[in-house]
């Protein structure tokens, strides 16, 4: 019998895991967005707004009405036990730290339905690394989305060996259901295709603005000229945000000092990106 995917929770609401409810509503589905407080919500409920002004501005044919229907679609709640009470579908959004992730995949476990397929949109660690968290390793896998998914609509798919096929397929057909190109990843990469080809080339950027071998803007200017890219590596560090790559940077063996001057000459001074108005660049 076919998995059907009706009802998707999304878990965590910053920056992607935003993108990633609205791009669902978008194309029908109802979701559940959960994060752990309330000023985590209202963060959240700010994001969507602007989720609906930039599809009108820049998804073809997208309406105010259907942006705003998108919207009602999502109910962002802080009670767990209510937000996947009825999901087929869980996709964990939450920040890319083992712990946090453990600590979420066994309240997860304790309250969802024994049908719901868990999947994370970890950027880097390994399904394979969570899978025991989540008391189902058999409908558990990874699901990842690149920001501005409605721009840059990849969406991996990579299970693990213990993945069912069936739960797999179910989860490429869901990502093509919600205008998503699936991005199939034949066994476990740390990193996926696209981190696989971004992390180190976003490394090296900070290597040498960390170096003081160039600023930042040299940096992106030589990029953006010598490939004829639209952005450099720190224009798409703002966008991505830099707890992110700190969070990456800083659980590598070779690479917590580059963690450490990230977050002493932009993290700790509250410069995180776009998303804060500045990172390596100021947006007014």
């Amino acid at each position: 019998m076919a998995i059907e995917i009706r009802a998707i929770t999304v878990l965590g609401t910053g920056v992607l895991g935003s993108q990633i409810a609205f791009q669902t509503a978008y194309h029908g589905y109802p979701v559940q967005a959960y994060d752990i407080s309330e000023a985590a919500l209202d963060a959240a409920s700010d994001r969507l707004a602007g989720l609906a002004a930039t599809y009108r501005d820049e998804v073809m044919g997208a309406t105010a009405e259907q942006t705003e229907q998108a919207r009602a679609r999502i109910a962002l709640t802080s009670d767990l036990t209510a937000a996947v009470a009825d999901a087929d579908l869980v996709i964990e959004a939450v920040p890319e730290v083992l712990e946090i992730k453990r600590q979420t995949y066994e309240k997860l476990a304790a309250v969802a339905p024994d049908h719901t397929i868990f999947a994370t949109n970890s950027s880097t660690l390994l399904p394979s690394d969570m899978r025991e968290f989540t008391g189902r390793p058999d409908r558990f896998l990874a699901l990842h989305f690149a920001n501005h998914v409605w721009k840059f609509n990849t969406a991996e798919v990579m299970g693990t060996d213990r993945t069912e096929k069936q739960v797999y397929r179910a989860v490429v057909d869901f990502a093509s259901s919600i205008g998503m190109v699936p991005i199939e990843v034949h066994k476990e990469k740390a990193g996926y295709v696209l981190n696989s080809l971004l992390v180190p080339f976003l490394n090296s950027a900070i290597e040498l603005a960390a170096g003081d071998f160039a600023e930042p803007e040299a940096v992106d200017k030589t990029w953006r000229i010598a490939t004829g890219a639209p952005m450099g590596p720190f224009q798409i560090l703002d966008v991505v945000g830099l707890n992110t790559p700190y969070n990456i940077l800083v659980a590598g063996k070779d690479t917590r000092e580059l963690a450490a001057w990230l977050k002493d000459n932009y993290i700790d001074k509250g410069k995180l990106g776009v998303a804060t108005g500045e990172g390596f660049y100021k947006y007014s």
